[in-house]
């Protein structure tokens, strides 16, 4: 029992860092840096933050995988009896993995404007008139991906809350009386 506490706490606190974490950074570190008076400022400053970032992400990334497991492993009996219970996990699933996949294709995206940071910009994600068509490029994409970040990850935390709902005795009950 404890287990399984601590291994859901991980998992719902990871899935947490993981939307809070790159909210922040698309509106607190992006938005303020856009404010740097040194165009050339404005990107290299947030890819130095993403950059602090990234190994805690990529911490909680893990740490929620690895909870996820023993969360299922825990619950293994429920997800082979109780309907819906293992097609939600599976969707999940698919949902974390797409939004592990997407926040590692930003921060590529996140690489390559840090290397292009001289050329100056209006914005993290927001190219100056003549930038190269790389750095307007990546930019272009990490406009849209800064946004589609937390849709996965809020989606994660929303699925998670479908999980503990389906838990509920009365639906425990529904769920196996199918």
């Amino acid at each position: 029992m404890a287990g399984n506490l601590v291994a859901r706490s991980i998992h719902d606190l990871t899935a947490g860092a993981w939307f809070g974490g790159s909210l922040m950074g698309a509106i607190g570190l992006n938005g303020a840096t856009a404010e740097a008076k040194d165009p050339a400022e404005r990107t290299r400053l947030s890819s130095l933050g993403w950059k602090k970032w990234a190994p805690v992400q990529t911490a909680a990334f893990g740490a929620h995988l690895i909870s996820g497991l023993a969360i299922m492993w825990e619950n293994r009996g429920r997800m082979a009896k109780q309907d819906g219970v293992t097609r939600l996990s599976v969707i999940k699933s698919i949902v974390t993995l797409a939004g592990a996949g997407v926040s590692l294709y930003a921060g590529l995206q996140g690489a390559k404007v840090d290397e292009l940071a001289g050329e100056g910009a209006k914005g993290a994600t927001e190219p100056k008139p003549g930038a190269s068509e790389e750095l307007r490029s990546a930019q272009q994409q990490l406009k849209v991906l800064q946004w589609a970040i937390p849709v996965f990850a809020g989606t994660v935390i929303v699925l998670g809350a479908k999980h503990g709902e389906m838990q509920r005795p009365k639906n425990v009950f529904a769920g196996l009386a199918r």
